[in-house]
């Protein structure tokens, strides 16, 4: 094999992650779902929403839906504070903010370090959105599948809020 063939293809094995912290826990998404990530902005409340719905938000002329991940995942997010993020993403062409506690880093692990979720965490019914647990040294990441992070119905309701 050339050189270039076995650069891709350890390029191919390797996982680029955006990792983000909800309370104690830390988190990953693939790099390709995050259109971008920014502070914190003001959030207009939606009255009566569901309660993971932060709010919207106005970024660059766009109207934008905010879930709360913590209030999703019913994670007790940190006191508020100045490290407060949104991840934009793209779903189910719909975009997205995602408010998560704080952005750490972008990080590439090789896809051999991922194990699928416990059985015992998969059974349960909010487990869905688990792609699977990155092992890293002394971390364990939970991946996301932001394509389940909703479902097809939640998605559904965030469209009458824009």
């Amino acid at each position: 094999m050339q050189k270039t063939q076995m650069a891709k293809q350890a390029d191919s094995d390797l996982l680029q992650l955006v990792i983000f912290r909800l309370g104690e826990e830390e988190f990953g998404v693939d790099i390709m779902a995050v259109q971008e990530i920014i502070k914190m902005p003001a959030i207009t409340v939606i009255p009566q929403a569901p309660e993971y719905v932060a709010g919207v938000i106005n970024l660059r002329g766009r109207i934008i839906v905010v879930i709360s991940l913590g209030k999703k995942f019913d994670i007790q997010s940190c006191d508020k504070n100045d490290e407060y993020k949104v991840i934009v993403v793209e779903l189910e062409n719909q975009i997205i903010g995602m408010m998560v506690d704080s952005v750490s880093e972008v990080l590439r692990i090789p896809s051999s370090s991922v194990d699928a979720a416990p059985d015992i965490i998969r059974s349960g019914v909010s487990s869905n959105y688990m792609q699977g647990v990155g092992k890293l040294d002394d971390r364990l990441l939970i991946l996301l599948d932001l394509r389940n992070v909703l479902s097809d119905y939640e998605t559904e309701q965030l469209t009458q809020f824009v």
